[in-house]
């Protein structure tokens, strides 16, 4: 699951989404997009390209309400934290500061950016969040 702490990466950020991704999309294709739409609040259209291997742009929030919806998951919000907090511990077990993380990342973020971001003052998509928790794992010792 995307909320727990990673200590090893795949390849690449765009392998760890698809990995991602592939469990949002099993829960959407057991559960069917209309249901899962009326659940979580997320766009019926988003949740049919996620199920259809397509990386729709979500945010992080979108992300751990689809994700709750998994049998024994806890709630999207305590999802956000964890994924944030683990954020943060990753850092700190790799040593690594926001300007190290902004110069390995392979988004256009800036130091300040990803500093407001891990600590949830500013919106994450799913899709920065991927590439920083990379960036943190594969910095990790």
């Amino acid at each position: 699951m995307f909320y727990e702490q990673r200590m090893t990466v795949p390849d690449s950020p765009d392998d760890l989404r698809a990995e991602y991704e592939d469990d949002l999309a099993a829960i959407v294709d057991d559960r069917g997009a209309a249901a899962v739409a009326a659940e979580t609040d997320v766009d019926r259209e988003i949740l049919e390209s996620l199920a259809a291997g397509d990386s729709p742009d979500i945010s992080l929030e979108q992300a751990a309400r689809i994700q709750s919806l998994a049998e024994g998951e806890p709630d999207p919000e305590t999802m956000v934290t964890m994924a944030l907090e683990h954020l943060l511990l990753g850092m700190s077990t790799a040593v690594l500061d926001v300007d190290a993380v902004e110069t390995e990342l392979e988004l256009d973020l800036d130091a300040k950016e990803v500093h407001q971001k891990i600590e949830g003052r500013a919106p994450m998509s799913f899709d920065e969040f991927v590439h920083v928790q990379y960036v943190i794992a594969d910095g990790a010792p």
